[in-house]
């Protein structure tokens, strides 16, 4: 009975949660290691489900990168990287394309069986996201581009009967496809919807001051505080990008920014529905 009760009681935590989000958009970023593996995706799915049947509005933007890597290897291609990015030939950014492309044909399957009215769009029929391609001063990385412009009236639309899952591939004005940074396009997405949330989900509890320890977790950070952390070595390495892609969302009006671990189960429950959350929130 006091187990039962326990389970009441968790529902009615979640009850001021499922009210205010009600008919509010979010928008999840899922990638890394988490998503290769089928018992921790199937858990983040289930969670998505979940959210989706509470009348969230819920835009899943996926990556692959392991996936990629290990496809490239397949080729006899050895990856190279300028500042945390993939340079891309010509011969890779069709491995990308076709490796993402796969994976989230095998996500919208999972999350139709889950009950979700989930529906896959690919850069060459839906062109959600405009890109353009991403120089930099000192290094030629191929087809890796930027987000230009996000149409905000073609999502919309999807939302009102669907829940869309994209990879982070956009076309420029010649027709010419580029990869682009996950986290980025997530990031992007949710400031063009002026998103309720953004959650990215990586394989890390959040920000620590002390990577090795856990207890050290920041479950709140103010945009005010980012550079003086990144110059301190808090926020280091691949933390980066996705902490600027969160400030800049921020910014941008939506209300919070979420990084939390996907390692965890149910973890976008525990971080959404609770009052003490489970990762690291980013906010104004």
């Amino acid at each position: 009975m006091e187990e039962i009760i326990k389970k009441a009681d968790v529902l009615i935590e979640a009850l001021p949660y499922i009210k205010r989000f009600r008919g509010r958009t979010f928008v999840i970023k899922y990638g890394g290691s988490a998503i290769v593996n089928e018992q921790l995706r199937k858990s983040v799915l289930n969670d998505i489900v979940f959210m989706n049947y509470m009348g969230i509005k819920v835009i899943l933007i996926h990556g692959g990168g392991s996936l990629i890597q290990e496809k490239m290897k397949e080729k006899g291609k050895v990856a190279k990287y300028v500042d945390g990015l993939r340079v891309t030939d010509k011969e890779t950014m069709g491995i990308v394309k076709q490796t993402l492309a796969n994976l989230n044909k095998e996500i919208v399957a999972q999350l139709r069986e889950l009950g979700a009215e989930a529906k896959g769009f690919s850069p060459e029929k839906d062109a959600f996201i405009k890109a353009r391609k991403l120089s930099l001063a000192d290094a030629e990385l191929g087809y890796v581009g930027e987000v230009e412009s996000v149409n905000v009236n073609a999502l919309n639309k999807i939302l009102t009967g669907s829940l869309p899952v994209i990879y982070p591939v956009g076309f420029d004005s010649e027709g010419e496809l580029y990869n682009i940074n996950a986290d980025e396009v997530a990031s992007e997405v949710a400031s063009s919807l002026t998103a309720e949330k953004l959650v990215l989900l990586t394989n890390v509890r959040g920000i620590m001051r002390d990577a090795e320890k856990e207890e050290t977790l920041m479950p709140s950070l103010h945009i005010d505080d980012v550079e003086n952390l990144i110059n301190d070595g808090v926020i280091s390495e691949g933390m980066i990008p996705k902490v600027k892609a969160g400030v800049k969302a921020v910014k941008a009006g939506v209300g919070k920014v979420h990084i939390i671990d996907a390692k965890v189960p149910h973890s976008l429950l525990l971080e959404i529905f609770t009052d003490e959350g489970i990762g690291t929130e980013i906010v104004k």
